[in-house]
């Protein structure tokens, strides 16, 4: 619809203090300058007018172009078209149209016509005023529903975020057009080879891969009308073998899988054959992640509770670092992709935040071992113990943030960071059928979006972070998004953050929120019983809003 806000005050409330987050340095820090694309560029020192002036001079003389006249920054472009790859794959430029959505609008920096504030004309958000307002746009309200005929296991974005890509129990991989009403199927293709369940899908440009209880990785293509699918056969040892997770290299030549024999497979598709073979883990690998752009950086974790850093270029010389601190099997990894940060989730009932200029010691590494040793229950038909929930850390736990209030039974459940230039939050899906959202900084649950029948096993944040999708064995795909509360007309006071509703049927509001469905914070009794006013919210992140 058409709003009319005074879009300086929203900026004035929700900007007007602000703290150092994970994402990036606190307002008003020094720290280096932003491109017009928003990446950091070197300093550049600033010259005298006089010597501008003569430098121009100099070169007007010498007839070349110059240098140009130093003026104001551009404004931040737009969200960028998707890569090459990726744009041949979802058919160019074509797509849903921009929506007129106030949040997005707000993250992308642009202002709806007419009249924007003469204030802020040709001036964009800065990367830290897109963190801090994405912290308050989080997913709260369930936009679509797209049911599924048996068990949900998979789901993600693609790089540009205009198709979704989920596997089903029924073996049959969906390729989606995520539109503004929500998704709509493109094709579908049954998998090969498949036992029980496809347990992880990659997308890769126009391909897309996945593996499940078979000896080989499958490719197929994710457009066109063939049906053909590719074995990339990785030759294990043992006869009972599943992959459990994909890893493609940024230049699509290799793939990597971890499997079920604790090992580390890599393929090369331009040789087609398997390459290495690599001992990783002391019992099943079920987590891989790139650390890194380069895709130099791998990360394995498994069910001896450790996650393990590898540099692709010497992988049989030995891990280049490890991680410890949980007390049972990785479930998840998920990397930030920019070399420093990853997220571990466990079933010992946590995810972790590490560091990975932050390794542990052999003391940690020790410790880990004998608290793994001592699990005695299986996660996939018992509950979990009432010490698999205790939150003292291990000795030597080097990890950044714990996140507690999910859990973790049933299936490999999967947590995944925000986009980077987005709010600085983790999703995490729960055996209880809800998605939990933390805030990265603190580890307090921000959002509990409920209206799953089943355990959660999957969720993915598309590429601007304006949508979540969740994947669960109720048979359904969710996608969740931002809608404005809905205020009481009783109460003049504004709905924070950690009590929105979150979708038809009140399906869950924030952390401590309750499932009600209608999103206005209710005011805390005092001690005499009586209702007072409401203290002043905190945003996400540490945002203090004026009241």
């Amino acid at each position: 619809g058409e709003f009319e806000v005074n879009f300086g005050s929203i900026l004035g409330e929700f900007l007007g203090e602000f703290r150092v987050n994970f994402w990036g340095p606190a307002r008003g820090a020094p720290g280096p300058p932003l491109d017009s694309d928003g990446s950091e560029s070197e300093p550049e020192a600033e010259a005298e007018p006089e010597a501008e002036e003569e430098e121009e001079e100099e070169e007007e003389e010498e007839g070349g172009e110059g240098r140009p006249r130093r003026g104001p920054q551009p404004p931040l472009p737009h969200p960028a078209p998707p890569s090459a790859s990726c744009a041949g794959s979802c058919g160019g430029g074509g797509g849903a149209a921009p929506e007129r959505n106030l949040p997005r609008l707000l993250r992308e920096g642009a202002w709806p016509d007419p009249a924007p504030p003469p204030a802020r004309v040709g001036r964009s958000f800065s990367r830290e005023e897109r963190s801090q307002l994405s912290s308050h746009f989080l997913p709260n309200h369930e936009a679509a529903l797209e049911p599924h005929p048996q068990k949900v296991f998979c789901g993600i974005f693609s790089d540009c975020g205009r198709r979704f890509l989920s596997a089903c129990q029924d073996h049959t991989l969906r390729l989606f057009e995520v539109t503004g009403e929500g998704l709509r199927v493109l094709r579908a293709t049954r998998g090969r080879q498949v036992g029980w369940s496809i347990l992880d899908v990659a997308p890769d440009g126009s391909q897309g891969l996945y593996c499940s209880w078979s000896s080989a990785v499958h490719v197929f293509d994710l457009h066109g009308d063939g049906d053909a699918h590719t074995a990339l056969e990785l030759r294990p040892p043992e006869r009972r073998f599943a992959v459990f997770a994909l890893a493609v290299a940024p230049d699509g030549r290799e793939v990597l899988a971890a499997a079920n024999d604790g090992c580390v497979y890599v393929y090369d598709r331009q040789a087609q054959r398997r390459v290495l073979r690599v001992p990783a883990h002391e019992d099943d690998a079920n987590a891989l992640a790139l650390g890194d752009a380069s895709g130099q950086l791998v990360l394995s974790g498994g069910d001896d509770g450790v996650c393990r850093a590898w540099d692709r270029r010497c992988l049989p010389e030995g891990p280049a670092g490890v991680l410890a601190g949980h007390r049972d099997g990785l479930t998840f990894l998920h990397a930030r992709g920019d070399g420093r940060y990853v997220v571990s989730n466990s079933k010992d009932q946590s995810a972790k935040l590490w560091d990975l200029r932050r390794p542990s010691g052999p003391a940690a590494l020790a410790a880990a071992r004998r608290a793994v040793a001592r699990q005695s229950w299986d996660y996939r038909w018992q509950r979990a113990p009432r010490n698999a929930r205790r939150a003292t850390p291990l000795p030597g736990d080097a990890s950044l943030v714990t996140f507690r209030g999910h859990v973790v039974l049933h299936t490999l459940l999967r947590c995944r960071l925000a986009p980077p230039g987005g709010a600085p939050v983790l999703a995490a899906g729960s055996a209880e059928g809800a998605v939990l959202v933390y805030d990265v900084t603190t580890g307090r649950a921000l959002r509990r979006l409920a209206n799953h029948g089943a355990c959660v096993r999957d969720v993915s944040w598309s590429p601007e972070g304006a949508w979540l999708a969740s994947a669960s064995w109720d048979g359904t795909v969710r996608l969740w998004d931002y809608r404005e509360p809905r205020r009481d007309a009783d109460d003049t006071e504004g709905a924070g953050p950690a009590g929105e509703g979150a979708g038809p049927g009140g399906g869950g509001g924030g952390a401590g929120g309750g499932r009600g469905g209608g999103g206005a914070r209710a005011r805390p009794p005092n001690k005499d019983g009586r209702r007072g006013p409401l203290p002043p919210p905190t945003g996400a992140c540490g945002i203090l809003i004026d009241p």
